[in-house]
């Protein structure tokens, strides 16, 4: 594809998602951030074959950065993701304490 071509894509898509993650509920939020994850998972594979398959050092660094990014978006979403699932979790009950022994 041309460079055109492929600017317009993305431009188009960079819309499209704007639209669609700005029209999401906080109440929906959470299970569509896991689905997010598994997306980003494959995100994480497709940075890696570009940065495998690289044959220049503008094309090897860029697949390096994606990679970086991809690692940080995966890891983020599944600590975000923990966390508002703990706050759905009960209370945690204190430690008992221990008799003491006095003999």
């Amino acid at each position: 594809m041309d460079p055109i071509t492929l600017l317009t894509l993305f431009v188009l898509a960079v819309f499209v998602g704007f639209e669609v993650v700005s029209k999401v509920s906080s109440t929906l939020h959470t299970p569509l951030m896991s689905g997010a994850n598994a997306i980003h998972g494959i995100i994480l594979v497709g940075a890696i074959i570009v940065a495998g398959e690289a044959h220049t050092p503008l094309i090897l660094a860029a697949g390096l950065f994606a990679v970086l990014l991809a690692t940080v978006n995966l890891v983020g979403g599944f600590v975000v993701t923990d966390r508002m699932l703990e706050m759905f979790g009960g209370r945690k009950a204190p430690a008992s304490k221990k008799p003491e022994n006095k003999e």
